[in-house]
């Protein structure tokens, strides 16, 4: 037995069958809990930023392989390959799942076997069916485990274009009004799918079998199956036309994203004691949000690199009609991708209106101070009046940082 696994077992940890399981030297016993966390036959932990708290369970239903990843109290990853991922209390996860970096599961997120994910972001009670694949989105809405937002089984968010890139990230609700925890839900119906860039409001019903490729921007409606196209039109790899509203979509996804950090930095941060395993948690979490940030602005970056490569395409194509317009706005989009890469950084520092900071954090004070309050708990507790407060704070930060980066392109205003 590797005296790793033995100093597990003599702190607690519960490993039916030891010589099934393989834990790196690298991982640290100290980030394990030994408080009735158990680690199945076929389970394999690897990484030095691995951290397991307590009651979690790793590979009831199958194998399962965990690498610099933050399980928090009491999830279930019952099998499957998870990586550089954050896992907040009470996730679920059910066999075959395949969770790559940079996602971030929160409080009470389900997903049934075989979902894949990568630079996902699920806010609490989310859930989703099985054999999906639902890579850069961040979804939210719903309010507990009974009233929650749901993707039904067979699932995609289409996320890779026929031009090669991943500019592509959907925004099922928002940041402002997503972390106060009671929005309607958002219901996608199962064998249907996703074509991102896009944008779904609370409420939003999509029937089964549809592929949604148009923004619902009005919520509390139900989509149902668009037309399928019966007619071919000429295709030119490396030719865009639309890029304003792909650009603009980034724009606000990241934006979303920016907001959430700054949650995370002010508001869940109250929530963890200093020196504690609940602390390494948060501070994945928060990871995992700049890793996604990190991620969206490269590939905006990558997007504007194809422009010059388009243009030409373009007035080979449309010869004396070309659009002066959409010529200068690609070049425009173009030229500005890096001072729009240092938009985005200097967002880092946005703090929002400071007079709606410091009211809502007053708020979230003087909620937390009662005796047994969790995040969950306190931020469902919050009256409609002082959501509003928070989701305005939170708004003006996504404006102020998308404003910001528009700013630097006239032309797409």
């Amino acid at each position: 037995m590797k005296e790793v696994i033995r100093g597990l077992i003599e702190k607690g940890v519960r490993v039916p069958y030891p010589e099934g399981v393989d834990v790196g030297e690298e991982v640290s016993p100290d980030r394990i809990s030994g408080e009735g966390v158990t680690l199945y036959p076929g389970c394999r932990i690897y990484g030095e930023k691995t951290l397991i708290l307590a009651h979690a369970e790793i590979g009831y239903e199958g194998p399962a392989t965990l690498r610099d990843c933050q399980v928090g109290r009491g999830v279930k990853l019952k099998g499957g390959f998870f990586e550089g991922s954050t896992f907040l209390e009470g996730v679920e996860f059910g066999s075959g799942a395949h969770v790559r970096g940079a996602c971030l599961l929160e409080e009470g997120v389900r997903c049934a076997h075989a979902v894949g994910l990568k630079h996902t972001i699920l806010m609490p009670f989310v859930t989703l069916g099985s054999l999906i694949n639902f890579c850069d989105c961040l979804m939210a809405g719903g309010t507990d485990r009974k009233n929650h937002s749901e993707v039904g089984s067979s699932y995609i968010h289409f996320n890779y274009t026929p031009n090669q890139d991943k500019a592509t990230p959907s925004l099922l609700g928002d940041v402002p009004r997503g972390v106060m925890l009671n929005q309607p839900p958002i219901f996608l119906g199962g064998q249907g799918g996703l074509v991102g860039p896009v944008m779904v409001d609370y409420g939003t019903v999509v029937a089964a079998g549809n592929i949604l490729r148009k923004d619902t921007r009005k919520g509390n409606r139900i989509i149902f199956s668009q037309t399928a196209l019966t007619k071919s039109l000429p295709f030119h790899p490396g030719l865009y036309t639309n890029i304003k509203r792909v650009v603009s979509l980034n724009i606000n996804y990241i934006s979303n994203l920016i907001a959430l950090r700054r949650w995370y930095r002010d508001v869940r941060a109250r929530f963890v004691a200093a020196g504690t395993m609940e602390e390494q948690l948060h501070l994945g979490a928060l990871d995992k949000i700049e890793a996604a940030i990190e991620e969206r602005v490269k590939r905006l970056g990558d997007l504007a690199a194809m422009m010059p490569r388009s243009i030409e395409i373009y007035t080979r194509i449309a010869g004396d009609n070309a659009s002066k317009k959409i010529i200068e706005s690609q070049r425009e989009f173009c030229d500005r991708r890096q001072d729009l890469e240092q938009a985005f950084r200097k967002g880092f520092e946005t703090e929002g209106d400071p007079e709606r900071r410091e009211k809502f954090l007053m708020i979230v004070e003087k909620n937390r101070d009662d005796p047994g309050q969790d995040y969950v708990s306190v931020i469902k507790g919050l009256s409609e009046e002082e959501s509003r407060a928070g989701t305005s704070w939170l708004h003006d930060i996504v404006e102020k940082v998308s404003e910001s980066a528009l700013g630097l392109l006239p032309r797409f205003k």
